[in-house]
């Protein structure tokens, strides 16, 4: 009768709307039903046995719908390898590591005490010895190093070595003005470059690392089109008309929809979490900051310190810094999608990615070395699969509004900026005065130092300049128009200007723009890891600008390690078959190499080709050679 009678008075109060009037009416009659009309009481009894065996038996059910559904995978991906496997093979990779990992966990969950007390003895005898052995492991890889480096530069030219010495040299830079230049810990200074090299060389010197990381980026640019079907309802067939408002932003909310999904099932959190232990137990790092600058290489700034946001308030200033450095010298796959749709390279943007957290680490700890003991070790919530895409779409709307307004302000206050330096320029007879030539002249030391041919480094210089006072988008934005004119072909230069940039200077700039190191960037990290941990205030205002110069020196590294690891054909300028490679060109444009078989192994660059797979395509006598 209490039901009833509240059921009486949600229908008197004034002011019901029509649907609270349904909803009322609906409850008063399901009250006074299931009191007129109770269920038999054989059938409720049923009901409760059937809870409690389910609550009982719970896990085992669990255990039995997860075996079903393996099993029913397991039969579609051999069913799928049997009819073609050639075609089937992506698949049955993913599988494999799938499992491989599974069985990983399982055995680490099971028997990781067993096992770490097998190779304990060995752990201690290694620590003992690990004083004399580190100088030799680090003394074998110098020599390693040096020995690659001259059987390569007698195989592929004197290009590598510019940066290799670029990397040298901000590394001692890096050195010289580190907050405790004494208290450096160089493990993970050589630990960090190391991993870089490693992945350079899987990925860019190797077929399979090649083919693998382009067949990611084929895939990912597949993916990312699905976008455009919701751009073309929303916004009707003719939505790339307005490319970047209709086409690249809709990437961004598409792209952050299946992120959010991917952390509501778990995936996000178990990739990062072993990508940050490989970092940690190869670099030696604090659990806290490898796990940040694991999630960097897949979420943003702001985002990748909440995995450790119970830890925040005790961590040290070391680790502080750690954390803002790995925002700063990665990008957010959020704004990944982005990038690829302007016609950046997926391949490398996916590379520059990777290959970045290990060196936000080795610079962060470069500059601001660990000087106390990191006391910190690590042992809002969706309610289903549904809820978290509408989440994460929700949650891209500010993200996708930040990127909008801001390139809407900072694109004006560029061409502001050039109007008034033209005028001021005009003044002194030169009116061809901007920002790009500015940043151009202050950067072109850099690029040169990263790898870049000199005729390059004014261009690259700018891109620099924009991606540092403004923002990435810009510098990418403006990288995709030298792709596009390089592609489309046509005169190198118009007026004295350079219209596009050798495929060498292009990837190298890819490395060195792929991160938020910017003076945009520096207020949003203020501004969020303060909001996490208010008690860090003071260390995060003063670390924050020393995390954003790490934050560009380790991309610097990184295009450094690019440059020095990629093959590229050799310039137009170095080649002294100019004449006769043009007239070549204009009745072979379909060549992407060609090659001199009578004074040298050195492939001459003639199309925007990267692929260094395609050498020796064909045979020709140079001039000299003729």
């Amino acid at each position: 009768m209490l039901r009833a009678n509240l059921g009486s008075k949600l229908l008197l109060r004034d002011g019901l709307g029509i649907s609270q009037w349904v909803v009322s009416f609906i409850l008063l009659s399901h009250t006074l039903l299931l009191q007129l009309l109770p269920p038999p009481l054989h059938l409720e009894k049923k009901y409760d046995k059937a809870c409690e065996f389910c609550k009982k038996h719970k896990t085992r059910i669990h255990h039995a719908i997860y075996g079903i559904l393996t099993t029913a995978y397991l039969a579609v991906v051999v069913a799928a390898c049997s009819l073609n496997f050639q075609r089937a093979f992506p698949l049955f990779i993913i599988t494999v590591l799938a499992i491989s990992f599974i069985c990983w966990d399982f055995l680490i969950a099971k028997y990781g005490d067993r096992i770490a007390a097998y190779f304990s003895a060995g752990v201690q005898n290694l620590e003992k010895q690990w004083f004399w052995l580190k100088w030799v492991l680090y003394a074998a890889l110098i020599i390693a190093i040096i020995c690659w480096l001259v059987f390569d530069t007698a195989k592929q030219g004197s290009h590598q070595l510019i940066s290799f010495g670029g990397l040298v040299l901000y590394v001692l830079l890096m050195f010289i003005f580190s907050k405790y230049p004494t208290r450096v810990a160089w493990r993970p200074v050589f630990s960090g470059i190391g991993m870089q090299f490693i992945l350079g060389l899987l990925i860019l010197r190797t077929k399979v690392g090649f083919d693998v990381f382009n067949w990611l980026g084929i895939q990912t640019q597949t993916f990312l089109e699905y976008s455009d079907t919701g751009a073309k309802f929303v916004f009707g067939e003719k939505y790339m008309d307005h490319f970047f408002a209709f086409k690249v932003l809709p990437i961004v909310v598409f792209f952050s929809t299946v992120m959010s999904m991917l952390y509501h099932i778990g995936f996000m959190q178990w990739l990062v979490g072993k990508v940050g232990w490989m970092m940690q137990i190869f670099m030696g790092t604090t659990p806290v900051e490898s796990l940040v600058a694991a999630g960097n290489i897949f979420v943003g700034q702001t985002e990748s310190p909440l995995l450790v946001r119970p830890y925040l308030p005790y961590i040290t200033k070391s680790e502080l810094h750690a954390v803002m450095t790995a925002g700063f010298s990665t990008i957010a796959g959020s704004v990944l999608g982005a990038y690829i749709s302007f016609g950046v390279s997926a391949s490398h943007l996916l590379t520059a990615s990777v290959m970045s957290a290990p060196a936000s680490l080795a610079t962060s700890k470069l500059f601001w070395p660990e000087t106390e003991k990191p006391t910190v070790t690590l042992s809002g919530e969706s309610k289903n699969l549904l809820e978290a895409a509408s989440q994460g779409a929700s949650a891209s709307i500010l993200l996708v509004a930040n990127i909008a307004v801001n390139l809407i302000s900072f694109l004006a206050l560029l061409a502001f900026l050039d109007s008034a330096l033209s005028w001021v320029g005009s003044l002194f007879e030169y009116p061809q005065l901007n920002f790009e030539n500015i940043c151009a002249y202050v950067f072109m030391p850099l690029a040169f130092m990263m790898g870049v041919d000199w005729e390059d480094t004014f261009i690259v210089g700018g891109l620099l300049g924009y991606k540092t006072f403004f923002n990435e988008f810009v510098a990418y934005e403006r990288l995709s128009q030298l792709i596009h004119n390089r592609e489309k072909g046509g005169s190198m230069y118009i007026n004295g200007v350079k219209q596009y940039m050798t495929v060498r200077s292009e990837v190298i700039a890819t490395y060195a723009l792929c991160g938020f190191a910017n003076f945009g960037s520096l207020g949003l990290v203020i501004g969020g890891l303060t909001s996490i941990a208010p008690s860090k205030k003071k260390e995060i205002a003063g670390g924050a600008f020393r995390a954003m110069i790490a934050g560009t020196v380790a991309c610097f590294m990184t295009a450094c390690v690019a440059g020095t690891v990629s093959r590229f054909g050799v310039s137009y300028s170095q080649c002294w078959c100019l004449k006769l490679l043009k007239t070549v060109c204009l009745h072979l444009p379909w060549i992407p190499y060609l090659f001199c078989v009578h004074c040298s192994n050195r492939s001459i660059h003639i199309l925007s080709i990267s692929a260094h797979y395609f050498l020796q395509v064909i045979e020709l006598a140079c001039l000299k050679c003729h």
